[in-house]
């Protein structure tokens, strides 16, 4: 899976390195109050997201590492492992902060935040040597073209523009409230049904 961003002949899409933060009411358990990093978005390739904000129960960093055979040190993370979509959940995938970050499989998708889905990523992490600020998902989110915009017109989702702060705040538990805090709405205001005009 290519995640490099673009084609040359095709532009990003309005959602590219936004967050998409499921509405109040989300139909999918799988997506309820989530909120998504998105990595790229195109009108001919659709979308591709990373949940941010739903911890594995019971899969730490070091757990994984140790599990992967990759070395661990006293001071490899124990943070939560994420569940980052349903598709292709035996893959992980890195998002950081984008100092040490010249990897040639890393891509820019902010300026403040890059994602590289390798292991040599996971090695540096591991022994203290990646960058500073750092999640680690298994699986993805993806909508074929057309699809995510249909279902944020018929009211699933909205969207903001990410931050680094809010995409790698440790306190999985409020990023979703946080992340509607960023439009300045208030949860008990919003309806799940879709306007009419």
């Amino acid at each position: 899976m290519a995640m490099s961003g673009a084609h040359p002949s095709e532009s990003e899409g309005f959602l590219h390195g936004k967050l998409l933060i499921a509405m109040p009411g989300m139909p999918d358990m799988r997506f309820e109050k989530s909120v998504i990093f998105m990595c790229s978005h195109s009108a001919q390739r659709g979308a591709l997201g990373l949940i941010i904000n739903k911890p594995i129960e019971g899969l730490p960093f070091r757990d994984l590492m140790i599990k992967m055979d990759i070395p661990v040190t006293s001071a490899t993370s124990t943070a939560p492992v994420l569940f980052g979509g349903p598709v292709d959940t035996g893959r992980g995938y890195i998002l950081h902060s984008s100092e040490r970050s010249s990897r040639p499989a890393t891509a820019a998708i902010t300026s403040e935040i890059s994602l590289t889905p390798t292991v040599d990523m996971l090695r540096a992490i591991s022994e203290g040597r990646g960058p500073t600020k750092w999640l680690l998902t298994l699986g993805y989110a993806g909508w074929e073209p057309g699809q995510i915009e249909d279902e944020i017109a018929h009211n699933g989702w909205i969207h903001c523009d990410a931050d680094a702060a809010l995409v790698f705040d440790a306190d999985m538990d409020t990023k979703w409230e946080k992340a509607f805090g960023k439009l300045g709405a208030a949860l008990s205001g919003l309806s799940t049904e879709a306007g009419r005009a």
